[in-house]
Parts: C-alpha cells; sequence; structure tokens
C-alpha cells in the first residue's frame, strides 16, 4: 500500500520575518574505525528567520552542537546543502569563508575557554570591528556601542580587564559583543547560559531576547533544557540520535509533547507550570504498574540507540516490532507540528485523533 505524499510543515517562527538561513537534509558522519562510521547527524531540515529564535533541544550526545558547527562553516557537511538569504553556501577561498563568517556567528558554551586569556577585552572587539567593519570605521566608538548593546557600562571599567577578572555572566556577554561586531544576520548559541549560575541564567536569555528583537537576528539557540526553549524560543525542534524527532510552536510541544523521547524530556524538566502533565496522564491511563514498568525501561536502556529502525525504540515504553525494523520519518501532526512516531496514536492520542496517523511520511521546512 502506498502512502499519501506529506504537506509541508511550516515554521512556527516564519511569522517573525524573513527567512534568513535553511537547512536542506543535512548530514555529517565521522569515521571512528576502519569499518565503523557514526552518524552525528541524519537528514536534518530547518529554518532560521530574522527576529525568531528556534531551539534546537536534546541531550548530550544527541548531534544538536554538530548541526550547529555545520551551520557555522566548522565541520564539512557529509551530504545536504545550507542556503543563507536563498542562497547556496560555497565557502572555496579564505575570503568567501570571511564573508560568511560576517554573517553567521557562533556563541560557545563555555565564555572562558573561548576567550584568550592574555587578551583585554578591548582587544577582543577590537579585531572582529577591524576585520568585518574595514579601517574607515572608528573603532572606539563601535566598541563602546558593543558594550552598551550587553550592558557592559561603563565600558572603560571592563575594557581593560582581562577573561580572568570578569564573572561568568561577564565573559558571556563579551562573547556577545564579540559576535555582534561582525553585525551578523544569524546567531548561533550552543548551550549560552549553561555553565552560568541559575541566578542570573534568565537574566542572560533576556538580553539575548532583547539583542535579537533590536537586531532582527536570526537565532538557533541549543540547549539540553527543553523549559529554558519554552520559554525563549517560537519553534522547538527536538532532536535525538542526530535526527529531528518532532517539532513545532514551543508552547505547544512543551505542553503537549506528542513524540515519547520529548515527553522524557518535559517530564524530568522542573517547571512550574507543569510541564509533563501530558506523560503522567498517558501513565494514568496504563495504570501504575505499566507506568513504573515503562519508567523502568526507559533507565534501564538509557543511552541506547538502535543501529536499525527507530533509534529511540530500546528506551521507548511503547516500541513494537515495526518501530525496531523501520525508522519513521516526520508524520505531520498539523500545519506547524510534527513528529517521528509510529506509536503517535498511543503515546498523544488527544493530537492524532483527527489524523491520518500511521503512515510514513517526509516532512520540510517552508518559508
Amino acid at each position: 500500500m502506498t502512502t499519501p505524499q506529506a504537506q509541508d510543515i511550516t515554521s512556527a517562527a516564519a511569522e517573525r520575518g524573513p527567512l534568513a538561513m535553511q537547512a536542506r537534509s543535512i548530514s555529517k558522519d565521522f569515521r571512528i574505525g576502519r569499518r565503523e562510521m557514526l552518524h552525528a547527524v541524519r537528514d536534518v531540515s530547518f529554518s532560521l528567520y530574522r527576529g525568531a529564535v528556534v531551539a534546537l533541544v536534546g541531550e548530550s550526545g544527541s548531534g544538536k552542537s554538530t548541526a550547529a558547527r555545520l551551520l557555522a562553516g566548522q565541520e564539512r557537511l557529509t551530504s545536504g546543502e545550507i542556503q543563507l538569504d536563498g542562497k547556496d553556501i560555497r565557502v572555496a577561498s579564505r575570503g568567501d569563508f570571511r564573508h560568511y563568517k560576517s554573517q553567521v556567528q557562533y556563541v560557545f558554551q563555555d565564555p572562558f575557554a573561548s576567550l584568550n586569556p592574555v587578551h583585554t577585552v578591548r582587544y577582543h572587539l577590537e579585531r572582529p570591528v577591524k576585520l568585518h567593519q574595514g579601517g574607515d570605521v572608528d573603532v572606539d566608538a563601535e566598541v563602546a556601542a558593543l558594550m552598551e548593546q550587553v550592558r557592559l557600562t561603563p565600558a572603560k571599567q571592563f575594557l581593560v580587564k582581562y577573561p580572568h577578572e570578569l564573572s561568568g555572566g561577564q565573559r558571556q556577554r563579551v562573547s556577545f559583543a564579540r559576535a555582534l561586531a561582525a553585525k551578523p544576520s544569524v546567531l548561533l548559541a550552543d548551550e549560552p547560559v549553561s555553565m552560568l549560575d541559575v541566578s542570573i541564567r534568565l537574566e542572560m536569555l533576556a538580553l539575548l531576547n532583547d539583542l535579537r528583537n533590536r537586531f532582527k537576528l536570526a537565532m538557533l539557540y541549543i540547549t539540553h533544557d527543553i523549559a529554558s526553549a519554552r520559554y525563549f524560543a517560537d519553534e522547538v525542534l527536538v532532536m535525538y540520535a542526530g535526527e529531528i524527532v518532532e517539532r513545532g510552536p514551543a508552547e505547544e510541544v512543551t505542553q503537549q509533547p506528542a513524540h515519547p523521547y520529548t515527553q522524557l524530556l518535559v517530564a524530568s524538566a522542573p517547571d512550574p507550570d507543569n510541564l509533563g502533565s501530558t506523560l503522567r496522564r498517558s501513565s494514568a491511563r496504563s495504570g501504575a504498574g505499566a507506568g513504573a514498568g515503562q519508567d523502568a525501561k526507559v533507565s534501564q536502556n538509557h543511552g541506547k540507540v538502535s543501529a536499525t529502525g527507530c533509534p529511540f525504540s530500546p528506551r521507548c515504553p511503547f516500541a513494537e516490532d515495526r518501530c525496531r525494523r523501520e525508522d519513521p520519518a516526520l508524520l505531520r501532526i498539523s500545519a506547524t507540528r510534527a513528529a517521528a512516531c509510529w506509536r503517535l496514536d498511543v503515546a498523544a492520542p488527544e493530537l492524532v485523533s483527527g489524523s491520518s496517523g500511521g503512515g510514513r511520511t517526509t516532512s520540510t521546512s517552508t518559508p
């Protein structure tokens, strides 16, 4: 029997602004032995829009940072393509790479490791200003403006300091300022608040939110914390074993997760608004004993990835034979939501009761 062709999934971030960057079926393989290959990113597609935040969520090792490095030009694609402002990326020379980096900037997880300890804050900001904005620019004025933008004032007090003389939050602000010095259109933020004190994480996310609105940045926010993604992002992409297993508006994905892996992430995230209630209701329907058995299975098989079929099947409480044989593509749930699961009728019956669940489909994001 043939399955119907899936309709395109519209990104929940598309209404924010024009398309800035698009990843189309990108993949990255690493050879880890003579005969063994690690599929770090597998056929991943998504789009970034000016003024919008797309969150890439998953556990450590899910492939989300590799996907960001592919977009940043720090890793070569195994297959697929990346477009910036509608044009294919072709980095054939150092000049091409510099031009690309002026438009796409990467903020690293560890601000201390990304800043040179022997140079002052002024050096870290002057260099990208001169490199990307040309020799005619008023460097001192630009550097002062950057410090103002990331709220490190008075600027003179901080420009003379070295990275070790700053707090973790101040170092990350310098990292943000250095990225903004290139006047990019795309900002890739890789776990930008995970190494900061809990007390200032919300403050740093508020700063990033202000910067993306002020400069109409297209932002990819990489995190393992789905609760922060709900607060900060317009669209959430849930990644597992190199694949996108669920996508949709941040509020909908976190309040009514469809894929069993997303349900696991949501249930494990502390949140005052009762994230994870959908998963708990599902367990209650199955009975207390069944719920305990499901939890035991997830815990026992933590970290296991199936080489065939659905990669989450060893950990999934709903897995059946088909899940172990065939890897599901994204199944369209609504105009802006999709999940890659054969058992959506069991995992999220409230969401798929009116859809054609069970068919194998493909999904791409449209501008």
